[in-house]
């Protein structure tokens, strides 16, 4: 089995965007006493799990972090836990964040890998996400990231946005490339329904592009990497090469086991799931007490497993397992329609999805059982 990935959760934001639904508050006199808590939890868990090669520091905006609190948090981690010599390390930023001071405390605290949350570099788009940075401030962010040596870096790209056109999203592709990253994740606008956007739709006041032009977006960024020498490896990344294949998210589509510490953090170990509270406070109060902060658990049976893995599995350029599938009673019927209309295709013991498969994924489960 390959070893855990894990992931530290930093639930802060300076602002909330009204699109995401990530877990973070705007409180920041709350980030040391997170911090310290933190400590804590990590303390709980020092003999749970074996050596990683992985690191995550996702949020909210891990960037928000300054020096002295970055460096004790990564000091916190490699005293409690045994990380590799090659591990992957990874921080999400936000690029008004980035100063050149904070890329040289990086690299000093071992992170090797960045993903800059850029999501568009038209400013007309950035001010309808609300987000801090102009196109601008993107490009010199991104530039900063370079010169101060970080080779392996990825930018986060959106499409799907109301009023985006397909001039727009291929522009923004084409000024993410100027950079050279080695990753690009490009994700579908998702107006999930407890989101400030996601109550404007339910509303009939913020209308998406539709289905057949998000579906349309889909595939000309795909073809358009793909023609760049990138792998699409997962529905919504693509890497430079497999060695830049983002190895910790890897671990969640793989079911490979993985801890996570910080409000609102997801832990997997055997058959066994369980997930933090969504309240720093709540997450302080609990450690206080000398109690995990554990909001819910659950035991997955082998059938529950099997189906996470085959809804995992067919996000990814990996497939599914023939094992996984062949039981089912349609299962030579179904495969014979899909592989037909160019859905999936088999290459010895794996299923794989195509480029159409990857636009339906989500059912392709279902078609079996």
């Amino acid at each position: 089995m390959d070893p855990p990935g894990l992931y530290v959760h930093i639930p802060f934001c300076k602002t909330k965007c009204p699109y995401c639904d990530f877990y973070s508050i705007t409180k920041l006199s709350l980030l040391d006493a997170w911090l310290e808590a933190l400590s804590k939890e990590a303390a709980m868990y020092r003999h749970a799990f074996g050596v990683f090669d992985s690191l995550y520091l996702g949020g909210g905006t891990p960037s928000i972090l300054d020096n002295r609190q970055m460096e004790k948090l990564i000091k916190t981690i490699r005293q409690y836990f045994t990380i590799t010599q090659d591990a992957e390390v990874t921080i999400e930023i936000n690029p008004d964040d980035i100063t050149a001071e904070k890329l040289q405390c990086w690299r000093a605290c071992g992170i090797n890998r960045i993903s800059v949350g850029v999501q568009s570099f038209n400013n007309d788009e950035l001010v309808f996400l609300k987000r801090r940075h102009s196109a601008t401030d993107a490009k010199r962010s991104i530039e900063l990231v370079v010169s101060a040596g970080f080779e392996n870096f990825g930018i986060d790209l959106m499409f799907g946005l109301p009023g985006q056109t397909e001039e727009i999203l291929m522009r923004n592709l084409q000024n993410a490339l100027i950079f050279e990253p080695k990753h690009l994740s490009c994700y579908q606008l998702t107006l999930e329904e407890r989101t400030p956007y996601g109550r404007l739709k339910a509303e009939g006041r913020l209308v998406p592009p539709g289905e057949n032009k998000e579906k349309r977006f889909f595939v000309l960024t795909s073809d358009y990497l793909k023609s760049k020498g990138f792998i699409h490896y997962e529905i919504s990344n693509f890497a430079k090469t497999v060695q830049y294949e983002s190895r910790h998210n890897k671990k969640y589509w793989q079911h490979t086991q993985y801890l996570g510490l910080g409000p609102a953090a997801h832990s997997f170990k055997d058959n066994r799931r369980w997930w933090n509270h969504r309240s720093v406070e709540r997450y302080c109060k609990e450690i206080a007490k000398e109690k995990k902060p554990v909001d819910g658990f659950e035991t997955l049976s082998d059938e529950q497993l099997r189906l996470e893995r085959l809804f995992l599995g067919f996000r990814t350029k990996y497939g599914v397992a023939v094992d996984d599938v062949k039981d089912s009673p349609s299962f030579e019927q179904t495969l014979s329609r899909l592989k037909r209309k160019r859905i999936l295709k088999v290459y010895g013991n794996r299923i794989i999805p195509t480029i159409k498969g990857f636009l339906i994924a989500d059912k392709l489960p279902q078609m079996f059982f």
